[in-house]
């Protein structure tokens, strides 16, 4: 298929293709030919499109060394999408609001945005600087004392769902911030909480479905 119907079809493979960090010029490109002038591997990218359209992928598309470094850059670059793009885009929305209505009572919402920031942040810093190192020096076959006591076990059992939590910022905005005007500000906020919502669930698909699994494959061989 051609990557503009399939855009079309699904607006946030842009999305997608920002992670893999490939131009939205597409073109008249079918997926095959994309794949081959961008030098990603087909079967990755399509697994990982999969995702965004709902579907898990059949197996792991993780093939080689190149693949695996495609997949951990891929998702280094969407932690930077949350840390430099969405959370200061949410974190203005709030404050806006705040502003706008200096009488009611926010200050829970910031509070809890700004805790589960915190934890987000941790969770991406531990993964950039442990889990995909690991993942890094496991395929290249340069195992360290230090990376002999980790494992895709241990990582499966430290990793979190972390965009469960933006659920809970929904609810407030949704049922108990009696705001009853700013609307485009409000939706605005909501429609950044769903859009970092989605993409951090596909980011733990990502890691529990491809990269895990790959992980343990690795440690058995």
């Amino acid at each position: 298929m051609k990557l503009f119907d399939l855009i079309e079809e699904n607006p946030s493979l842009l999305l997608m293709m920002q992670h893999f960090n490939i131009d939205f010029r597409v073109g008249d490109l079918t997926v095959s030919q994309l794949c081959n002038i961008e030098g990603v591997s087909e079967k990755l990218f399509i697994s990982i499109a999969n995702l965004y359209n709902g579907f898990r992928p059949v197996e792991n598309p993780i093939d080689s060394v190149d693949d695996l470094r495609q997949t951990i850059e891929f998702l280094r670059n969407s932690h930077d999408y949350y840390r430099e793009d969405k959370y200061p885009q949410i974190s203005s929305y709030i404050k806006q609001l705040q502003e706008n209505h200096p009488e009611k009572e926010l200050k829970l919402l910031e509070k809890f945005f700004y805790e589960y920031f915190a934890e987000v942040i941790d969770h991406l810093d531990y993964e950039d600087n442990v889990a995909f190192p690991y993942f890094i020096e496991l395929i290249n076959k340069k195992t360290s004392s230090k990376t002999d006591l980790y494992s895709a076990k241990e990582y499966s059992e430290h990793h979190t769902d972390i965009e469960l939590k933006i659920k809970d910022i929904k609810n407030l905005l949704l049922k108990y911030v009696s705001i009853s005007d700013d609307l485009n500000l409000r939706r605005k906020l909501l429609f950044s909480l769903f859009e970092l919502e989605y993409d951090l669930y596909i980011h733990s698909l990502i890691e529990e479905t491809i990269l895990i699994p790959f992980g343990y494959n690795i440690e058995k061989a």
